[in-house]
């Protein structure tokens, strides 16, 4: 019984602890709605990608990552540099809702 209660509370500690990754990064260069589309296609592409929102009017691109998955800052720009835009800036977010 102790046992079967340990592997219970392990599971759901360990089921919470991993959480999905949230990047945004500011487009230099993005003004139309054509742009923004590219650029949300480019990314929603990657296998790693869960969920790809645009903002036009910040100008910033925000990537949504699968559980356990990352892109580090130098494939974030090549993504964007190939989609013929410039980034001033990444930003790393760890969201807080834990896995189901």
């Amino acid at each position: 019984m102790k046992k079967l209660l340990l592997a219970s509370v392990l599971f759901f500690a360990l089921s919470g602890a991993a959480h999905a990754e949230t990047i945004k990064a500011t487009v230099n260069g993005m003004v139309c709605a054509f742009c923004a589309t590219g650029i949300e296609k480019s990314f929603t592409a990657l296998p790693e990608v869960d969920h790809v929102k645009v903002d036009l009017e910040e100008k910033l691109v925000t990537i949504n990552m699968k559980q356990g998955q990352t892109l580090d800052d130098d494939h974030v720009e090549k993504v964007i540099t190939d989609a013929g835009y410039s980034t001033n800036g990444i930003v790393r977010e760890k969201n807080d809702e834990p896995t189901k």
